[in-house]
């Protein structure tokens, strides 16, 4: 994930990636990990999702991380959120309102404890081959003891080296051995070959 290719795509509006709803998948399974009210959420390259305002309905602190500034000024705008702004330690700016705190800046330098609760919608799948393992090993870090991930992956033909990437079920089951691994759903395009899949990851209880 080159940082450039994404300042350059916040830059030019060019966010295909964006949904306008919240992601019916996170509506159908977000109970699969029994959430509770106080444990915290944190959303990896959040952009300015709307699935942060869902969340934070059921949770009293939401964490995102996006590297665009684009994007986290844009999120607070369209919602009419007036943040407190302040810079951490890590250079990271921080944009908290209410629940929500969004910090912006690069997510694997990003000064984060390991959280209960993690939500990956457009994160794994933004990462090329070659920064997957990184990604995945920086993840598993920021998972506390007993914690589950809710991860959206795609699956389709690909014939480029541009994100989205095609994440197979053998790429999930292989980054992420050693945790407790159930597909809760695949949804297929009418083409057969495209599709999304959701997944819950649960780390061993310390």
């Amino acid at each position: 994930m080159e940082q450039a290719f994404w300042h350059q795509r916040w830059a030019e509006n060019q966010i295909g990636f964006h949904r306008d709803t919240v992601h019916p998948m996170l509506i159908r399974h977000w109970s699969s990990l029994a959430p509770q009210s106080d444990e915290t959420v944190l959303v990896p390259l959040c952009g300015k999702s709307i699935d942060l305002n869902w969340l934070a309905e059921k949770h009293q602190h939401v964490i995102g991380v996006e590297l665009s500034e684009i994007a986290v000024r844009a999120f607070f705008s369209e919602n009419l959120y007036t943040p407190q702004v302040y810079r951490a330690p890590s250079g990271h700016m921080h944009y908290c309102f209410d629940e929500l705190e969004l910090i912006n800046g690069d997510f694997f330098t990003a000064r984060l404890s390991p959280m209960p609760l993690i939500y990956d919608r457009a994160a794994l799948v933004a990462m090329p081959p070659a920064m997957r393992a990184q990604y995945v090993s920086h993840i598993r870090t920021l998972l506390a003891p007993g914690g589950r991930l809710l991860l959206i992956t795609l699956f389709y033909p690909q014939t480029d080296n541009t994100p989205p990437f095609s994440i197979d079920a053998s790429v999930v089951e292989e980054a992420f051995q050693g945790l407790d691994i159930s597909l809760l759903e695949t949804h297929t395009e009418p083409d057969g070959e495209r599709g999304e899949q959701v997944w819950l990851l649960k780390a061993a209880a310390s």
